[in-house]
């Protein structure tokens, strides 16, 4: 018999806001959620210190990953989502923010 493994998502929220903003200067900028793109995959890599292999996300047949962006400048990603709609519920597989 196989024992599932129960995962958690241990990520630090330092403030609550209507957008991203930059720690150093404290200027805001306003954010769209989009759908990732393979052409996205390009920059989305580990030796570009994202932590996750989001290119196996994103083959994921029952899976739909969104990127955070700044309006305008959607080829920038801020950060990434991966989901699934299981009819009655959502269920969130991994959240990552950006290695910069």
């Amino acid at each position: 018999m196989t024992i599932k493994k129960k995962y958690h998502i241990d990520i630090e929220i330092d403030r609550l806001t209507n957008s991203v903003q930059n720690t150093i200067s404290g200027d805001s900028f306003a954010t769209e959620v989009l759908e990732v793109e393979k052409a996205d995959l390009k920059t989305i890599t580990k030796t570009s210190g994202w932590l996750f292999d989001w290119k196996s996300e994103f083959k994921a047949s029952d899976r739909k990953l969104y990127k955070l962006a700044i309006i305008g400048n959607p080829q920038i990603v801020q950060g990434l989502v991966s989901t699934s709609d299981y009819g009655d519920h959502f269920y969130l597989h991994l959240v990552e923010s950006a290695p910069f």
